[in-house]
């Protein structure tokens, strides 16, 4: 295996509020596991409730200023923020492998993807405005302004690194608000790197903050008086904690939550497109919200699927992330291996586990390292059927038409993405229609829409709209202004 442990010293080993490097904090300090090792390889200081404190009222001293900033000229800063991040895509691309385990072939697109969501919201940053009202007359002018809505809680998942810091920080800035981010420890590393960037780019310093934080220190940032809205990428579990404390000072929120994706295969479908589909089971390790991982196909092509899907699914090369021609790295902890082989362990007292679902052994032992599986589940109202997993593990079931395909499809509490492969167009705009979700890819295309149109989910996947112009739209706040004349 590819020694990685010698590559950690690109990892950042501080925090950063404003201008200050932090290297100790009095939160503690943790140490960063890497899970194709299972052995740590950086510590990192915890904010506590003073860092926290310090971090929001250094965002709030920069707001003034940031959302008087020309619009011109804060478009022009953050399109360079994103263009130092692809000129560094080599150093961040080799953070995202250490810290997440992503293949470091598939790393750069993680940074590219990441600067795309700067890119794009930069371009909404000189173009937010409001409206005059039909209703003014000779005597009353009327008009709306568009105003930033002040400091951002910023809590990004873990599971697409530059991707996602990218995802979550993005609109606020370009919205003129500032921002205090707080990715989780368990993939840190990134989004400290990208603050300091956004320095480097010109941003002006206390704008884009950046703290690790224990569960204590991340329920102050979430509850603090000086916060006026928090966007929160993660689980419905995570996502109903956070509402609750933010409850009590009415603050607002944008929340990108969890997914059990269903992917509808027509009797008429591109058996080999719906394939490819299924082995990006592979991407992250299956640790993808918008994974199409609840597979229904028709009962007519079950077995043709089935034997080519086995056979893909078996042969994906799984190793250190560094490693030449590999395809799938390791899942992200120890816990993580621990809940998805239990619910693979448990699907077989009610389904038939195919292949995969175990922890590799050899010289992946010590990583976090799981071959894909493939289960064959009898129903819906299986704990594989209902539940997401977050990680490689593909549900297969069968229905007979497209009303069963669609009833099976929504009755699930999650409403993030939906997939379908069929050759007839009526059927594709029928489904696509009728399917209850934010999100739907056809014959291939890939549900997460966005940075350019917008991504959201519905029901337990969340609300609010990362991206695009209604992505922006979040971060402001409308002025209605009545003057007499």
């Amino acid at each position: 295996m590819t020694a990685t442990s010698d590559k950690s010293t690109v990892l950042p080993g501080h925090l950063l509020i404003g201008n200050e490097r932090l290297t100790s904090a009095s939160g503690g300090s943790f140490d960063h596991v890497n899970p194709s090792t299972g052995r740590a390889q950086r510590s990192l200081p915890l904010a506590g409730l003073a860092e926290i404190d310090r971090a929001v009222d250094i965002a709030r001293a920069a707001l003034p200023a940031w959302s008087r900033w020309n619009p011109v000229e804060r478009r022009r800063v953050l399109q360079r923020f994103a263009e130092l991040i692809r000129a560094e895509s080599e150093n961040l691309a080799v953070i995202a492998s250490l810290e997440m385990g992503a293949p470091i072939t598939q790393s750069p697109f993680l940074v590219d993807w990441g600067a795309d969501w700067i890119e794009e919201a930069a371009g909404w940053a000189d173009r937010l405005h409001g409206d005059v009202s039909p209703l003014s007359s000779r005597n009353v002018h009327e008009y709306t302004s568009v105003e930033p809505i002040g400091v951002v809680a910023a809590l990004p998942s873990w599971n697409a690194s530059v991707g996602a810091f990218g995802m979550t920080i993005a609109a606020p800035l370009a919205a003129g608000c500032t921002v205090v981010a707080k990715p989780s420890e368990l993939a840190p590393f990134a989004a400290l790197r990208i603050g300091e960037i956004a320095l480097q780019a010109g941003v002006p310093a206390g704008v884009l903050n950046v703290v690790t934080a224990g569960i204590e220190a991340s329920e102050a940032l979430v509850s603090h008086p000086g916060v006026d809205k928090i966007t929160f990428t993660g689980g419905p579990s995570t996502a109903r904690r956070i509402a609750e404390v933010a409850a009590q000072a009415l603050t607002p929120a944008v929340f990108e939550l969890g997914g059990k994706s269903a992917s509808l295969i027509f009797a008429d479908a591109d058996i080999d497109r719906a394939l490819s589909m299924a082995t990006m089971v592979a991407m992250n390790a299956g640790q993808a919200c918008t994974l199409g991982t609840r597979i229904l196909v028709h009962e007519s092509r079950r077995d043709e699927f089935m034997e080519k899907l086995v056979a893909a699914v078996s042969s994906i090369p799984i190793g250190d992330p560094f490693a030449e021609g590999i395809a799938m790295g390791p899942v992200i902890s120890e816990k993580a291996v621990d809940r998805i082989t239990g619910m693979v362990e448990r699907s077989r007292t009610y389904g038939e586990v195919i292949t995969g679902g175990e922890r590799c052994g050899g010289e992946l032992a010590d990583g976090f390292f799981l071959s894909p599986a493939v289960v064959a589940l009898p129903s819906n109202y299986v704990e594989l059927a209902r539940d997401e997993v977050f990680g490689p593990v593909l549900g297969v079931q069968t229905f007979v038409d497209e009303e069963e395909a669609v009833t099976i499809a929504n009755d699930s509490d999650f409403g993030l993405a939906g997939y379908l492969f069929t050759s007839d167009i009526s059927t594709a705009h029928r489904v696509a229609g009728a399917l209850d979700t934010g999100n739907v890819g056809v014959n291939g295309g890939w549900a997460p829409a966005g940075p350019q149109m917008g991504f959201g989910g519905r029901k337990q996947s969340g609300y609010g709209i990362q991206g695009g112009l209604r992505g922006t739209l979040e971060f402001v706040s409308f002025k209605s202004v009545q003057i007499a004349l």
